[in-house]
């Protein structure tokens, strides 16, 4: 069954488009994408989870159907909040929610569970191939093997900090050809040429400020950090090496590459479903 679509309005101005997958009844669970996503990437996820939650996902602005803001600051983590907090109050009004997020949705969903404003609205968190860039920033200051074979895999991160040539790549389809090859996948038709373009300007905004000055973000807020083995471009010791952070942290290691919600969504909903029980006290 296709969701039900709204939009809600964020502090700023910008318009943010929902998707709602129903059973009001049931406990809410927000899904966050990542880059170059939008949010359809998590529709095979929510069709297997509408049966336990109430699943709302939405299109991080710039991607999909919200709003494409121009200036770069506009993709700050602080706006991204806002963002996620007009969606609350619009799908999940007084309500706690359990948040589900993948890449650049958990690099945000990180600022949001470690908030202490938020950490009270948020009863658990999956977090996939996306660690918090303040937590990033502290790890990035240790010197040894796990540091620089990270710093091999961000290579991408510098390459679209660089002026006019990544647009160019993804115009051109060459930039397309080279991250499915590494992640062996096969182009997505629902992104757009908006979605690779706006997306950058979160790197730009966000990656060198918070590593040159990583705050010192924690949460009690029950996380799970999900690695994928084969993931070619954040390492299992930057996403899990995070306890002193999290210290309600359960870590799991699995077998897949980047994109385990487009690759393999019925893993991600059976993870999401025994996170939220073992939270719960239930039998998972």
């Amino acid at each position: 069954m296709p969701p039900s679509k709204s939009t809600t309005t964020s502090r700023d101005g910008t318009r943010i488009a929902l998707y709602d997958y129903g059973n009001p009844d049931a406990p809410a669970l927000v899904c966050i994408h990542g880059y170059p996503d939008n949010g359809a990437l998590w529709e095979p996820v929510a069709e297997r989870l509408t049966a336990d939650f109430h699943v709302v996902t939405y299109d991080v602005r710039g991607a999909g159907n919200s709003d494409h803001p121009r200036r770069t600051s506009a993709y700050a983590v602080t706006r991204l909040q806002d963002d996620f907090e007009a969606v609350l109050d619009h799908a999940a009004p007084g309500e706690t929610v359990h948040l589900l997020a993948h890449d650049w949705g958990s690099i945000q969903a990180w600022q949001f569970v470690t908030d202490p404003g938020l950490q009270t609205r948020i009863a658990s968190f999956v977090s996939i191939s996306g660690p918090s860039l303040d937590h990033a920033g502290y790890f990035l200051r240790r010197r040894n093997r796990a540091v620089v074979r990270q710093l091999v895999h961000s290579w991408y991160i510098f390459y679209f900090h660089l002026p006019w040539l990544p647009e160019l790549g993804w115009r051109k389809g060459w930039a397309h050809r080279t991250f499915n090859r590494l992640e062996r996948q096969h182009p997505d038709d629902a992104r757009s040429i908006g979605d690779y373009l706006n997306g950058m300007k979160l790197y730009r905004a966000n990656v060198l400020p918070h590593l040159i000055r990583p705050a010192r973000r924690s949460t009690d807020v029950p996380v799970l950090a999900v690695s994928p083995d084969a993931d070619p471009f954040v390492t299992t010791a930057l996403q899990t090496d995070i306890a002193r952070w999290a210290p309600n942290l359960t870590v799991k290691v699995v077998r897949g590459g980047h994109w385990m919600p487009r690759n393999d969504p019925g893993l991600v909903a059976d993870l999401v479903r025994q996170h939220t029980r073992e939270v719960a006290g239930l039998e998972a």
